[in-house]
């Protein structure tokens, strides 16, 4: 009997749970500017129907007006506390069996504990009612990326950290994933993105495009993320049964100058239209046509994720699919 597990995300979904920027107190003068990226993202997903059932989460009724507002014909709209917008890491997973998985969430590392986000994940699958299982240690979704068959891609900068499970070991881990998540083959990357705070989340950094495919960036020019980058693409070339593609990175990406972790790998594979961060970064054309010559079948659409970016992800970060 084949045990259950996440389907790759290119496979159908029933719907996306979406995190919509919520807390002023958060978000300040980057709140309305990230809604309005967000409900842009919620169209480009929903595709005019052609995509998949958007549900639109909000924490509090001041944002549902906003929300409702700026994407209430794409979007149903959820209003369910959370201390932040970032689902893929605190929602629940749901396996190729209609289950779901909730972990342990402790704010990547103790450095932003919010009210809400530890447990968001189970009260979301129970308004799906969705059976749940709850799991006895510290797993963000945006850490692990699997492509269907049992093989998943992680680093080693995360789930070894000491600062999410510290009394596991390598090979324990790689068991709670097969235990859990009947994630059978794991594929070890060093290190993430420089600057990334949830300390090296592989969807920033590599993304698994079709069994066995796997999707780097390829450095570009003064790119502060280029020894990563090629780490990374070596290590993964080394395994067995796994083929690399390079597709462009958008370099020296700064805010208030600093350099922020910028990626095109955080892109969101939905039934119609695959979601492309952009950032204003001269390779921006390119890598979405890089990324709708991967997709052939899809429509890759790039949309500027700038203020998004500023609470530390993008579009993949906040979003998590509910399998059909």
């Amino acid at each position: 009997m084949t045990r259950p597990l996440p389907p790759a995300e290119w496979a159908p979904h029933k719907a996306v749970w979406i995190g919509f920027p919520s807390h002023p107190e958060l978000w300040e003068a980057d709140l309305e500017p990230a809604q309005e990226e967000v409900a842009a993202f919620a169209r480009a997903v929903h595709a005019g129907g052609r995509g998949e059932r958007v549900l639109l989460v909000v924490a509090n009724d001041a944002a549902a007006v906003a929300a409702e507002r700026l994407a209430g014909d794409v979007a149903t709209i959820v209003v369910e506390p959370f201390g932040d917008i970032w689902l893929r890491d605190t929602g629940p997973i749901v396996l190729s069996d209609g289950s779901a998985r909730d972990f342990g969430f402790n704010g990547w590392g103790g450095k932003y504990d919010l009210p809400g986000d530890d447990d968001i994940g189970r009260r979301l699958a129970a308004r799906k009612k969705l059976p749940v299982e709850s799991c006895d240690w510290v797993l963000e979704g945006g850490a692990i990326d699997g492509d269907g068959t049992g093989l998943v891609v992680t680093t080693e900068q995360c789930l070894l950290n000491p600062n999410r499970n510290p009394s596991l070991t390598k090979s324990e881990i790689e068991q709670r994933l097969r235990d859990d998540l009947g994630l059978v083959d794991v594929l070890w990357l060093g290190d993430g993105l420089m600057h990334d705070h949830t300390d090296g989340h592989v969807d920033n950094l590599a993304r698994f495009v079709a069994p066995g495919v796997l999707v780097i960036s390829e450095a570009a020019e003064n790119d502060p993320n280029w020894l990563v980058y090629q780490r990374a693409a070596q290590a993964a070339a080394a395994k067995e049964g796994v083929t690399v593609v390079r597709i462009p990175s958008p370099g020296r990406v700064l805010r208030d100058d600093e350099i922020v972790p910028a990626s095109y790998m955080n892109f969101y594979i939905g039934n119609a239209a695959v979601v492309v961060p952009l950032y204003g970064a001269p390779h921006d054309a390119a890598a979405v046509a890089a990324v709708q010559a991967l997709f052939p079948d899809r429509t890759a659409v790039g949309l500027r994720a700038d203020a998004i970016l500023t609470g530390g992800g993008s579009f993949h970060c906040i979003s998590q699919q509910v399998p059909a």
